[in-house]
Formats: C-alpha cells, structure tokens, sequence
C-alpha cells in the first residue's frame, strides 16, 4: 500500500459530515491537509487548514486557488466533497433550489478540477477523489435532481479518467445511506436516516473507502467503490 506521508490535499465541503471524517482520516496519515467549506467551525484548530470558500462561486474557486497555493501548495490530491439534497417532486418543486443543488453538487465539482488538476498533470502524478452516491443512474420519486446531479458527476469522473490517464487517478466513491447532518441540510424535504429505516454507514467508513483509493500502489487505480448499509437495497 501507498504511503501517503508529505502530500497535499484539498477536501471541499470538509468542515462536517463526510468531507470531515475524510480530512481526519488524511491527517491520521500524514498529509498536509486543507477544508475548503462555506461554514467554518467556530473554533479552528490547528489542523488542518481551514479556507473559507464556496464552490458555487467561481470567484471564491480562484481565490481559494491562490490561497492554498500561498498558505500549503498545490494540492496532490483533491477530495470533491461538497454537496446538498433536495427532496421534492418535478411537477411541484422549486427550480430555484433545483438551480443551488446544481450549482454545488455539479458545477462546484467542475470548478475545482478546472482549478487544481491542470498541476497535478504538470506533475504528472495526482489523485482526484468525488464523493457521490448510490443514487447515481437511480431514479426514484422526489430525488430527480439530486439523483441527476450525481449520475451526471460519474459521467464527468469518468471523462476525466481518460482525459488525464495515466498520470491522475480518479476515484468515484458512492455511498448509501450515511449518518451526518445531510438530511438536516437539506433545502427542501423530510427525510431521515431512521425513516429511510436501511440502517446508516458512519462517515468514517467513507472515508475509509477513500483512504483505500488512496493508498493503492502507483500504476493501480480503484476507480469506482460502492458502499452502503448492508440492509439498503438500492
């Protein structure tokens, strides 16, 4: 396995949840790691770094460029973590909250490789990791968008597999049902872990999935990792 000690990374959406656990786990092994989040814990620790940002806005990507480039360096590897539900059906629901999960799940994504792969490629080695989800190519009512914006993030994941190999590997991790604050975060709907009633990954097996990806030897790629409470059928 991969020794991770002195490399660099990004985690996006990073300050909670599974973005969270993923810095934790990176710091536990020895890579210099930055959040990038819109909310920010009151309390910073010393680590990691801790940018305030918002991938929805471009602006915000290219200051943040600057900044971890300036406070770290270039990351080596990027974690695509930030994203938001909406749970609402198309003939009812509210384009405008369609627009934000878009915005953030997809485009965000976009952002961020725009930003940070090109030097990954100038290095010729580079790991880009996407968090997405069992709900990726999976219609089921009230998820159409978000559900959308996931299997769209597996197209794009897949495109820039091709486009950088073999220097950059890219990873697509989707997880089923996880127990963090998402639900509660979400800009329109009900749900939650227990009414979903499949039982709940913790993020920290999330990030062990992830951590996994990373560590494998150079030249190998685990490309795609599928992971959800056992009882979860879909």
């Amino acid at each position: 396995m991969q020794d991770l000690r002195g490399r660099k990374a990004l985690v996006s959406g990073g300050a909670s949840g599974i973005g969270k656990a993923i810095a934790a786990k990176l710091l536990e092994h020895g890579v210099k790691t930055a959040v990038a989040d819109l909310n920010l814990p009151d309390t910073l620790p010393q680590e990691p770094l801790y940018i305030k940002s918002d991938v929805v806005s471009a602006p915000a990507t290219d200051t943040l460029f600057t900044e971890l480039n300036r406070k770290l360096g270039l990351p080596d590897i990027l974690v695509c973590s930030a994203g938001r539900g909406v749970h609402e059906k198309l003939t009812e629901g509210d384009p405008e909250k369609w627009k934000q999960v878009i915005e953030t799940n997809l485009l965000g994504t976009l952002r961020l490789i725009r930003a940070f792969v090109p030097a990954m490629l100038e290095k010729g080695k580079g790991d880009v990791v996407i968090i997405s989800s069992v709900a990726a190519g999976k219609a089921y009512t009230y998820g159409g968008i978000y559900a959308a914006t996931k299997t769209a993030l597996e197209v794009v994941a897949e495109t820039l597999r091709l486009e950088v190999l073999p220097f950059v590997r890219v990873t697509v991790v989707a997880p089923g049902v996880t127990d963090t604050a998402f639900f509660e975060n979400t800009i329109s709907g009900s749900q939650t872990v227990e009414s979903i009633g499949y039982g709940a990954l913790s993020p920290e097996a999330v990030a062990d999935a992830v951590l996994y990806a990373l560590q494998q030897p150079e030249g190998v790629s685990a490309n795609h990792i599928t992971i959800r409470p056992t009882a979860q059928p879909f």
